[in-house]
This record gives C-alpha cells, sequence and structure tokens, in this order.
C-alpha cells in the first residue's frame, strides 16, 4: 500500500469516529435538553457538530484540534442555561489524542486546563459549579489513564516483536552454525581419511590411491558448495545471485554418503525398507545432516568399526537408524554416550524441529545407535517436495 492509500486509510477510520462523536454527542445533548425542558437551538447543535469535524485532524495536529474542541464546546454550555455536567465525546476524543500522540508535557498540560475550560458554562442554581468541575476532573482522568495504559500497551507490543525478531536472528544463527558444523566434520574429515589411504596405497596400489584421490576432489567440492550456500544466506539482500542455488541435499543422497564411507575405510551397509516416496525438502535434509554426523562419529570414534544404516518409510512417518559395533574403539570417555556432543544436539535440535524423535545411546553389545523418527503425513513431499532420485 503506497503513502497516498495509507493516508487515505487513515482519513477513513478518523472520518468514523468524528460522525461517530457527533451523532453520539447530539443525541446526549438534545437528551439533556429535553429532560430540562429546553429545546436544541441550531448554534449548539452546529457547536458540536463542528467540534466532532476537528477530530479528523486529531493525528496529525492533537493539540490544536483539542483546543477547537474546547473552544466549541462552549457554545452548547452557554446556549442552555443550568446545564448538567457534561464531557462530551468528541472532547474525550481529543483529549485522548494529545495524551496518546504528544509529548508528555504537553498531555499533562492538555489534561490540566481541559478540566477548567470543559465546565465553563456548566453549573448553576440548580447544580453547583464544583460539583461539575469535579465530574469533568473524573472524566478527564478516566481518558488520560486509558490512553496512558494504550501508550503502555504499545510499547510492550513493540518491544515483543522486536524481541522475536533478535530471536529469529539467533536461531537462524544457530541453524547456520549447525549446518558449518555438519560440513565441517563431516567432508573435512572424509577427506583427511581418504588422503590418508591414497598416501599409503600410492607405492602399491595406484588405482585405489586415485579412486581415493578422485573422491577426495568431489568431496572437497561438495564442502565447498555447500560453505557457499550458506555464505550466500549470510550475504542475502547485498546483491542478486545471477545463478540458482544448488538444491539442498535429502534423503536420495544418503546413498552417497554412504559411499563416502565406505571409501575412507568403513564398511558401511544401506538398507531402505518400505515404498520410497518424495520428502518435504526439511524432512530430507534433516534425514541427511542425521546419518552424516552418526557415520562421522563412527569413522571418528569407533574404530575399524562396521556401520550400518537403515532407512524406513511408513504411511505417515519416515525413520532412519545408523547403528556400529564399536569394534577397535577408543576409551569410552572419547566418544560421547548420551548425546553431550555439539553434533548430537545438532540432531536433537534438527529433529525437535521437525516434531519427530530420537534416541543416541551406546549399545549394550557395544557401539553406538542413533535412531530418528520424524513424522510425514500421507499427501506431503509432492508439491514442491523433494524429489526422488
Amino acid at each position: 500500500m503506497d503513502k497516498g492509500a495509507d493516508r487515505l486509510r487513515w482519513t477513513r477510520n478518523d472520518a468514523l469516529v468524528a460522525i461517530g462523536a457527533a451523532a453520539a454527542d447530539l443525541v446526549g445533548f438534545s437528551l439533556g435538553t429535553r429532560s430540562e425542558g429546553m429545546p436544541l437551538t441550531l448554534p449548539a447543535a452546529g457547536a458540536l457538530v463542528a467540534a466532532a469535524m476537528c477530530l479528523l485532524a486529531r493525528r496529525r495536529h492533537p493539540a490544536a484540534v483539542l483546543a477547537a474542541v474546547l473552544l466549541l464546546g462552549v457554545v452548547p454550555n452557554l446556549a442552555v442555561p443550568d446545564p448538567s455536567p457534561r464531557f462530551p465525546l468528541g472532547l474525550a476524543v481529543a483529549l485522548y489524542s494529545v495524551v496518546r500522540f504528544g509529548r508528555p508535557a504537553v498531555a499533562a498540560a492538555a489534561v490540566v486546563l481541559t478540566v477548567p475550560l470543559a465546565s465553563v458554562g456548566q453549573g448553576g442554581t440548580l447544580l453547583p459549579a464544583g460539583l461539575s468541575l469535579a465530574a469533568n476532573a473524573a472524566a478527564a482522568a478516566l481518558v488520560a489513564g486509558a490512553a496512558l495504559v494504550i501508550n503502555r500497551w504499545q510499547r510492550e507490543v513493540t518491544a515483543n516483536q522486536a524481541l522475536q525478531a533478535e530471536r529469529a536472528v539467533a536461531e537462524e544463527r544457530r541453524r547456520i552454525a549447525r549446518e558449518l558444523h555438519d560440513i565441517v566434520a563431516h567432508h573435512i574429515t572424509a577427506m583427511q581419511l581418504m588422503a590418508g589411504g591414497a598416501r599409503a596405497n600410492l607405492a602399491h596400489d595406484t588405482e585405489a590411491a586415485r579412486g581415493a584421490l578422485v573422491t577426495l576432489e568431489d568431496s572437497g567440492r561438495i564442502a565447498l558448495r555447500e560453505m557457499r550456500q550458506l555464505l550466500d544466506v549470510l550475504r542475502a539482500g547485498d546483491e542478486p545471485d545471477e545463478t540458482p542455488p544448488a538444491p539442498q541435499p535429502g534423503a536420495a543422497d544418503l546413498e552417497r554418503i554412504v559411499t563416502e564411507s565406505r571409501l575412507a575405510g568403513t564398511e558401511t551397509e544401506f538398507t531402505v525398507d518400505g515404498p520410497v516416496r518424495p520428502l518435504p525438502p526439511s524432512v530430507g535434509l534433516t534425514l541427511f545432516r542425521i546419518v552424516q554426523e552418526a557415520l562421522t562419529n563412527t569413522r571418528k570414534h569407533a574404530g575399524r568399526a562396521r556401520a550400518e544404516v537403515r532407512l524406513t518409510y511408513r504411511p505417515d512417518e519416515v525413520s532412519v537408524e545408523v547403528c556400529d559395533d564399536g569394534a577397535g574403539a577408543p576409551p569410552p570417555l572419547a566418544r560421547p554416550a548420551t548425546g553431550t556432543g555439539y553434533g548430537l544436539i545438532g540432531m536433537h535440535e534438527r529433529v525437535a524441529l521437525q516434531g519427530g524423535t530420537m534416541e543416541a545411546a551406546a549399545r549394550d553389545g557395544g557401539g553406538f545407535r542413533v535412531a530418528a523418527r520424524l513424522p510425514v503425513p500421507a499427501g506431503r513431499g509432492g508439491e514442491g517436495g523433494e524429489p526422488h532420485r
């Protein structure tokens, strides 16, 4: 919405307020004069309507509008002898606007001046002027208090919105930190192991060394690409990208992770149960990162272990399980058994964001097990979902 349309919207709202105030004040004043056996005079009605129409500018010039409403309010008070105490709705809206939108000093002065000015012409033989003054003071205090409460509520809403924005930024930073951790922990570890294998086989098995170097190059290229995507997120908005970003990895890329694990020296078995179907991108990425982190932990902490990855598709969920036998594993302190490592915390957070559950603990017979279950209702994953490859 452009500025002109926004200004028109506020003018329309203010017009409704002005019309409502004029109608309420006319009806109230007419009923008051009739009860006292006096007719509603044209000058009094015109002054009430003119005072209400001043409210159209109450947001841009609240103090001037209040002054005009106070001056016009004297006319109906003088037109009817001995009127009962009144605090017109138009005057209440004008005073509210000053307290709501004006500076504190101006608001305080407006409240102090409104009480005596609104009482001009009120009170007489049937009604003491002091009672009229007290009634108007109570009404002014009530209006100012309501405006102050609204101001405080508005400040709290603004502060909460700013806090939510800060939390969103912090959550995005944590997500990027997890992504960087997953990329570095997996790819750099795999590259180190494959480089060591290539060096060991260089003298007597050049084909194995060549295969390890090719996989090492591919892993480095993937790591650079994924890190570049995260850096693009950090600098988003600086300049438009000329090329579309590569798709995020998903469940269809698990075979590649398993192959890299095998080439890095860990005997890894991969099994898929159930009818394969496309998954939402966030679910596919979560499965990919869980398997990536679990196999990285196996290579780092379990020594010459065997690993098994099992992906299971069910009608309303998908689950993944990564187990190893822990053969030749280092001492227990070198391997987290209760999910206290940063990588395991990241996996738990990813699963929780998808509304799933996860277990990560040592196995009774030796080794380690990571299992996660993610809800995927039937029908999700088609439109805009992760492609099946």
